[in-house]
């Protein structure tokens, strides 16, 4: 089936690593021109390197932190100047801070509300009017905590569920512009953000971290954890022209493992 990808440009945060990189590699293999972005420049360097042979598009980077502001404005217009257009935004962070209620501070929560919700709101706000022009198609990463709060993980269960209330809402008012936005959630993908989870549950309970992993294969129907690329194959289905009547919803990627309805 043709996606419909080939000469689009996608821009991809958090890309240095994990499901964004994932995401940007599997794009680049459709053939889009994809501009990656994270803090880390070095990494951004060697993500663009491997992924950049994998498709006729060009694979470009820019450094960003999603936090600022100026940031966010740069590599939006730095891409549009580069391409002439955006026309695939995938949002995405690293996760916010573990902890439960009492442990964490006023701090933690403003830096994980920025990190992971207003990055989203802002990036949003500054792509959307480049996508007026021809329509397009925007993912924000959220999380399985979208369908069942994670034990220790309060500020996640809290903003990514924000997110679903942004995509949701922005779902109407941008479709008379022919923008599509949708909130993709993984469960436990296999990422250096989930063995750092698995790791701290393991310390927390005194436990090797083999231990952990194998109860929550047991928790999964499919009993393994997802692979980055499994994940990155469904987001690209969701930015790309095969996907032309999906707009304002949520879809797990998480083996069966949410049992909520």
């Amino acid at each position: 089936m043709d996606v419909e990808l080939e000469g689009k440009t996608a821009l991809v945060f958090a890309a240095s690593q994990g499901l964004g990189k994932a995401i940007a590699a599997r794009l680049a293999e459709e053939g889009a021109n994809v501009m990656i972005a994270s803090r880390s420049e070095e990494k951004l360097i060697q993500v663009a390197e491997e992924i950049s042979y994998l498709g006729s598009g060009q694979v470009l980077h820019k450094t960003a932190d999603v936090t600022k502001t100026q940031d966010i404005q740069d590599v939006i217009q730095y891409t549009v100047d580069t391409f002439g257009t955006i026309d695939i935004l995938i949002n995405n962070t690293g996760g916010p801070k573990a902890g439960n209620f009492l442990s964490l501070t006023d701090d933690d929560w403003k830096h994980a509300f920025e990190l992971n919700l207003l990055s989203y709101i802002r990036i949003i706000r500054e792509v959307v009017p480049v996508m007026k022009k021809s329509g397009g198609r925007i993912v924000n990463i959220a999380s399985s905590s979208i369908k069942e709060p994670i034990a220790g993980l309060i500020l996640s269960n809290t903003f990514r569920t924000g997110i679903v209330g942004l995509t949701k809402t922005l779902a109407s008012e941008l479709a008379e512009d022919g923008i599509l936005i949708n909130t993709v959630a993984p469960g436990r993908i296999a990422t250096d953000r989930v063995k750092e989870l698995d790791t701290i549950r393991a310390e927390k309970l005194g436990v090797d971290v083999s231990e952990i992993e194998e109860e929550m294969r047991n928790q999964i129907p499919l009993k393994r954890y997802g692979q980055p690329e499994e994940f990155a194959k469904a987001v690209a289905f969701f930015v790309s022209g095969a996907n032309s009547y999906m707009t304002g919803q949520s879809f797990l990627i998480d083996g069966g493992m949410v049992k909520s309805i």
